[in-house]
Order: structure tokens, then sequence, then C-alpha cells
């Protein structure tokens, strides 16, 4: 880790161990789920909320793509991922980030 991320999370925590404070983190954020309909019926699922001080959201994305086996990119603070994934990126999530369950909402647009 960088020694400006180690000096950014000690500031936040206030002397809190590093993996703790990336716990407390994580379990504060709330992460939006959302699928979008683009040109010729493509579907992408959007993922918001991430902090990008907590975890870096290129290799969050990297993570999600290999594990996905699809393309998909970081643009304004927020993920791209192809397709409609929305249950398996929150499994993902879970499971390899530790957040929590509750903190993950799917968000239904019309």
């Amino acid at each position: 880790m960088s020694k400006k991320s180690k000096v950014d999370i000690a500031s936040l925590c206030g002397g809190l161990p590093e993996e703790l404070c990336v716990q407390l983190g994580a379990e504060e954020q709330l992460v939006k789920i959302r699928l979008e309909k683009r040109k010729f019926g493509k579907e992408v699922t959007i993922i918001e909320g991430i902090d990008p001080s907590t975890y870096d959201l290129k290799k969050v994305a990297s993570i999600l793509k290999s594990k996905l086996a699809t393309g998909g990119t970081v643009k304004d603070n927020h993920i791209e991922i192809q397709g409609d994934q929305r249950q398996k990126v929150k499994n993902i999530l879970v499971e390899e980030f530790g957040i929590p369950a509750e903190s993950i909402i799917f968000i239904e647009t019309e």
C-alpha cells in the first residue's frame, strides 16, 4: 500500500489498526447496483457508492471483470460491467471485499 493511502487511513481512523479501519469503511458504505439499457438492447450493470478512498476502483473492477468473464470500465467514480450481472456482483462484493449484504441495494429503473 502506498504511503498516501496509509496517511489517509490513519487520519480517518485515529490510530485503529488498518484492517479494522478498512472493515469499518466497508460497513459504512451504501453500494447501489442498477441495470441500465443502452443502444441496441445492450444491458450494463452499474455499481455506485464504493468509496474510492477505501477501495481502488480500478482494482475492484478488474477483479469483477475476471470473476465474471466480461468487460467493464470505471467512469466518474462508478463501475460499469457488461451484461446483467447484478446478483453475481453482489455476491462477489460480499465474499471478496467484505461489504455487508445489508449495505448493498438494487435500484430498479423503468
